[in-house]
């Protein structure tokens, strides 16, 4: 168990749950994604759906069974920069999750990789 780490609040919660109780974590959320998740709509699960058909196999590492419909080659936001639709599976990729993790890594601003 552990102390919420927002500076004045009491609240205890169990430690496996990252270093902010319940109603922290929520409003970090909301500030991040004010209109919600993108990934929560009915057009980006026919996208996951769709590319995760096309594309069952990993296309990076063509060894593992794909589980992430990744946006490529241009990120979700670059899309919309773009006036393209992020949900259009033609700018989409299956990736196993090791390598989506990897390449989110080096190229996400926040990827602890990234250059």
């Amino acid at each position: 168990m552990r102390v919420c780490s927002i500076h004045g609040c009491p609240e205890i919660y169990a430690s496996t749950e990252g270093s902010r109780c319940a109603k922290h974590r929520r409003e970090a959320e909301q500030a991040r994604r004010p209109e919600g998740s993108p990934y929560a709509t009915a057009g980006h699960r026919r996208f996951r759906t769709t590319v995760l058909q096309r594309d069952p196999i990993c296309v990076q590492c063509g060894l593992a069974l794909s589980t992430v419909a990744d946006h490529h080659p241009h990120t979700r936001k670059e899309l919309i920069a773009l006036g393209l639709n992020p949900n259009d599976p033609q700018f989409g990729r299956g990736l196993c999750k090791t390598c989506h993790d990897r390449h989110t890594a080096a190229t996400s601003p926040g990827g602890w990789h990234a250059t």
